[in-house]
């Protein structure tokens, strides 16, 4: 969601899918930061301010908010009419409908 909406994210992965989420939002995508935790893996409330300050103030926060609003850009251009998701939507939807039970395509279909 942060994603589409361009919105900077300060990341606290808990789990499953939300650890290598947090790191691609940090390291590949750079649009957030990660607090570091301390020695029992928790992260403490000055921590979790100064990665507040990193995505709302200085240089580095011009960079995260800069890649923020282009993949916003990405997000809203895939899932306009003719953007890649609406393509795949519709192809999806033509494969259903063409298709039978088993998933071999019907006669007469595309």
């Amino acid at each position: 969601e942060s994603l589409s909406l361009g919105v900077p994210v300060v990341c606290l992965p808990q789990w499953a899918d939300q650890l290598p989420d947090a790191k691609f939002l940090e390291e590949i995508w750079e649009v957030g930061v990660r607090p570091k935790e301390d020695e029992n893996g928790v992260v403490k409330r000055e921590e979790f301010v100064l990665s507040l300050k990193v995505v709302m103030e200085g240089e580095r926060s011009e960079v995260i908010r800069k890649n923020a609003n282009e993949w916003k850009k990405l997000a809203r251009d895939a899932v306009s009419e003719g953007g890649s998701s609406d393509k795949n939507i519709d192809d999806f939807v033509d494969q259903l409908m063409n298709n039978d039970k088993n998933g071999h395509l019907i006669s007469g279909k595309k």
